[in-house]
């Protein structure tokens, strides 16, 4: 309801002092309200309609733990997947299989591919039925593909039990805990987001510890049905997702191209920086990967198999942690999509320690690299989302990162598998790791256009503003001349 609002009737009326008084007062309140408040989206408002508040709390802290549950359990299982891939190449391994790494690594690739290819998908789902059903939903089939993977004896069934069905319940499960933060919170919304997102850093720094004891003491089955407890508690954490945000309302008027707009929104892609953006990351990628699932085998055949190998993936974790939070308070400071440099600066730190793998001959060395590589992980996941905002705007930015982790899905499941392959032909990683380093690069590259496209957007946009100043002032100088002459405009 607008505030100060007057109806026709009132006292206040007779009075002009007072109601410029309540006015004032109303549009005071209103300003003070404003961080606090987002409108219902309607092309027509009522004037008495209400406005949302988001609690800023509350049951939204509740939410904020269940999001960040589901951020460590999804992304702390796949990151951890290195371990696993030891005793997948020990369980199904065979001396004359030429080609090991190289089939094995798909499991890992596949199913951390499924979960960005199906994001697209995911935002619509979410849009019909909701953040609670979604999540829910989405990890009930994940525990069903993540049991059914600790009965499988073979890998080809693993492809589609872990690679296909627990990393199809697991994006299902993940979009939601994102979205759902918008009905809880707007004004520390970022604060939120950093500590959901931590989530998975500190899964990744302590799911490798319990992962090897697992697989020391009970086996790669057993270990499985244990993760199945994560799973299981995701999909309780599901439930506390109550939607607040009142539903978009739907034009069944339209026709039926209005209603696949609503659907798939296409302006963003008319925006040429958000092109190269879309395209540019998915090809820095390619090698993003390869250490995820590789960089255990290469510790193991290169300082030995009693090596304290967690240690890598622990270093990893704790510093993508600070450089979520550091990077995320940096990019603040940084104007407009300049912040590209920055997502820049972390591809090429990325794709130059890729390279330095293997050329560390001391375990020293392999982790320091792994601590930058952490840092600069983070950076680049913390702003995707400030860029988002900046090159699409806040009404297209929800479609806008959902289409682009779909695309970023076709280098994660290509990558790893072409370093196994490296591996199996040459006998040594080394190869593997430096074309692991060369994508990053490339994109890195490839983005430094955004900046000086989207300055000449703004350029453009400002000279059709200054000739449509300049006929208006001509159309009203030719409309004012009569009247000056004393001549009738009629």
């Amino acid at each position: 309801m607008a505030v100060g609002h007057q109806s026709e009737g009132d006292p206040a009326e007779s009075n002009p002092l007072s109601k410029e008084d309540k006015s004032l007062k109303g549009e005071q309140e209103e300003e003070k309200e404003e961080d606090s408040k987002v409108c219902i989206p309607e092309k027509s408002s009522a004037p008495g309609e209400a406005e949302f508040v988001h609690p800023e709390g509350g049951w939204g802290w509740v939410v904020m733990l269940a999001a960040m549950w589901c951020n460590g359990s999804v992304f702390g299982i796949q990151n951890a997947f290195g371990l696993m891939f030891l005793s997948l190449l020990q369980q199904f391994g065979s001396v004359d299989d030429n080609d090991l790494r190289f089939k094995t690594a798909w499991v890992g690739s596949l199913s951390m591919g499924m979960i960005f290819f199906c994001s697209p998908i995911v935002s619509i789902v979410t849009d019909i039925l909701g953040c609670r059903v979604t999540a829910v939903g989405g990890a009930a089939v994940g525990l069903v593909g993540l049991l059914a993977s600790s009965f499988v004896t073979s890998l080809g069934p693993m492809y589609f039990t872990y690679g296909i069905v627990f990393a199809c319940g697991c994006s299902f499960a993940y979009q939601p805990s994102l979205v759902i933060l918008g009905h809880y919170f707007k004004r520390r919304l970022g604060l939120v987001n950093g500590i959901v997102t931590a989530g998975s850093s500190i899964f990744t720094i302590a799911l490798p510890f319990m992962l090897s004891y697992l697989l020391e003491n009970i086996g790669l089955h057993n270990t499985m049905r244990v993760l199945c407890i994560l799973m299981f508690v995701l999909m309780l954490a599901g439930f506390t997702y109550k939607p607040l945000l009142p539903r978009k309302p739907r034009n069944t008027q339209t026709g039926s191209g209005s209603r696949f707009s609503q659907i798939f929104n296409v302006n963003i892609w008319k925006s040429l920086g958000y092109r190269i953006w879309a395209f540019g990351i998915p090809a820095a990628l390619y090698g993003y990967f390869v250490p995820y699932v590789h960089l255990m085998k290469h510790v193991e055949e290169r300082f030995g198999a009693d090596t304290n190998k967690e240690l890598l993936l622990m270093c990893i974790g704790i510093t993508s942690c600070l450089g979520r939070l550091i990077f995320g308070r940096v990019a603040d400071y940084v104007h407009g999509v300049n912040k590209v440099y920055l997502q820049v600066s972390s591809f090429l730190v990325i794709g130059v320690m890729s390279m330095m793998i293997p050329l560390c001959n001391i375990f020293g060395g392999l982790i320091a690299v792994c601590l930058l590589m952490g840092l600069f992980d983070g950076c680049f996941i913390s702003i995707m989302a400030p860029i988002a905002f900046e090159l699409v705007g806040a009404n297209d930015v929800s479609q806008a990162i959902g289409f682009l982790l779909g695309l970023m899905s076709v280098p994660m499941v290509v990558g790893p598998p072409i370093a196994g392959f490296l591996r199996d032909k040459l006998g040594t990683y080394d190869l593997a790791f430096y074309l692991a380093g060369i994508p990053p690069i490339i994109g890195g590259a490839l983005l430094c256009l955004i900046p000086w496209v989207e300055a000449r957007r703004r350029r453009a946009m400002k000279e059709a503003a200054k000739h449509s100043e300049t006929d208006a002032s001509q159309k009203m100088m030719e409309q004012e001349t009569p009247c000056k002459n004393g001549e009738s405009v009629l």
